[in-house]
Order: structure tokens, then sequence, then C-alpha cells
């Protein structure tokens, strides 16, 4: 994979770990046209095989842990996941339910935190562009 990939696209999976979709609806926001991150070539896609970034929304309970390793061990090299909301960090308004295993930084290891409970579109789009910035610096140490 060449440095110049990152330049042109960045692919973005997104995966709702068990969330109330206020973060999915947020995420969603960034690609209406008031916002329109297509436009920087970031892309939504349907597989975690075509992928670049894993984009998380919210805590972690007991049936998504095996699914969630599945998906980030899909993601080809080099990938970064992005943890959008509070909910996935902390457990936010689910904090103390018994279903709950922990933040999603205790399943897969997670490169760039959005906090918010829902996070604004423009706190995505800055978590998107620093999750940019590390895939660039992979992508130079691979060619190097």
């Amino acid at each position: 994979m060449s440095l110049n990939s990152f330049k042109r696209a960045l692919w973005l999976y997104h995966i709702n770990a068990g969330s109330c979709n206020g973060c999915d609806i947020e995420i969603l926001a960034t690609l209406t046209p008031r916002y329109d991150v297509e436009r920087f070539g970031i892309v939504l896609v349907g597989s975690p095989r075509h992928a670049d970034v894993l984009a998380v929304t919210g805590p972690v309970p007991r049936q998504m842990v095996s699914r969630l390793k599945r998906v980030y061990e899909q993601i080809p090299d080099p990938k970064v996941v992005l943890q959008v909301g509070s909910c996935g960090m902390e457990g936010g308004v689910f904090h103390e339910s018994y279903n709950l295993v922990g933040p999603v930084d205790q399943i897969i290891p997670v490169d760039v935190y959005v906090p918010g409970c829902p996070p604004r579109p423009e706190a995505i789009i800055e978590g998107v562009v620093k999750a940019w910035v590390k895939l660039e610096k992979a992508a130079e140490q691979r060619i190097t």
C-alpha cells in the first residue's frame, strides 16, 4: 500500500457495539450536504475488508465482544480504530449495566477518541482527520 492511497480517500467502516444511536445519527450527519465529508474522500464502506478506519459507537455488551474482535481482524493493516462517543469510553448512561463487558479499548486497541454524548459532527470530522494522520505516518514507516 502506498502513501498516496491515504491522500486520495479514507474508507471508514462503522459498527454499533450497543449504543443508543445518537452517535450513529451524528456520523450520518457528517455525510449530509451540510458537512459533506465525501468531498474530502471520506466514505463509509459496507465491508470491513475494504476499510482503513473502524469507527465504533457505544459500549460493548457481552454479545458483541466476539463480533467486534472479528470485524477488527478483518480490516487490513495499517488500520486505525476511532471510538465515537462517551459510552464507548466509560459506559456513559449505560455505566452500571449488568450486560456491559467494558469500554471498547478493553476489547480492541483504540487509536483516536471522540468524546461527547453525542459528539458533534465537527468533533467526528476532527477525529477522522487525526486517524488520517496516523494512517499516513504508518504508511510512511512501511515504505521506508
